[in-house]
């Protein structure tokens, strides 16, 4: 039990601690391109692909354009739609390639990342950096000197830090996004699905 509580208030501090490097323009930046958005095209590879599903959803409550990519419905990406593309490291195969593609068709890159220099970040026309141990970090040089200090990232396995503080950052985005489009929870309700 006290390994829990000890994951969770480092889980918890990790996005306390994050929060220090939103910036404003870029938020701004990434929100109106969401808006102006024909279509808005979620991505991310394993549990940063379920944030992308989860900001999907509240997007289709918000009355946007929103596929997950992948998805048999998904249509074909063009100019003026956008995609928002989840990589901790920046460098997942998946995430790139769709990320370059969306480029070359003329519509907007927008990513959420730890390494905005990374081949996303570098592809991204708006970007969020989410901090937060990802799986790259768990192989780096410092990682037995972290354990040596007393610096127990086995508490956030993997990417974890960096996937719930995405899917914090996001669901964050859209409290911001409800309030430019003037909506309100009940505009939200009203579009959430009846077939459950």
């Amino acid at each position: 039990m006290e390994i829990m509580k000890t994951s969770i208030k480092a889980i918890l501090n990790n996005i306390v601690d994050a929060e220090q490097y939103l910036d404003k323009d870029a938020i701004n930046s990434f929100e109106d391109t969401i808006i102006a958005a024909n279509n808005i095209f979620v991505t991310g590879a394993g549990r940063s692909g379920l944030a992308a599903k989860a900001f999907a959803m509240r997007l289709m409550h918000l009355g946007l354009s929103a596929y997950v990519v992948g998805e048999t419905i998904s249509p074909a990406i063009n100019e003026g739609d956008c995609i928002v593309a989840i990589s901790g490291s920046g460098e997942t195969n998946t995430i790139v390639s769709a990320a370059k593609i969306a480029k070359s068709r003329g519509s907007k890159v927008l990513s959420l990342t730890s390494y905005p220099d990374s081949t996303l970040g570098q592809l991204s026309d708006s970007f969020i950096l989410v901090k937060g141990r990802t799986k790259k970090e768990v192989d780096d040089e410092n990682y037995m000197k972290r354990q040596i200090h007393g610096n127990y990232t086995s508490l956030t396995p993997l990417g974890t830090a960096f996937e719930l503080t995405t899917l914090v950052f996001l669901d964050a985005i859209v409290s911001e996004l409800m309030e430019k489009m003037q909506q309100t929870e009940s505009d939200l309700k009203a579009r959430h699905t009846v077939l459950e």
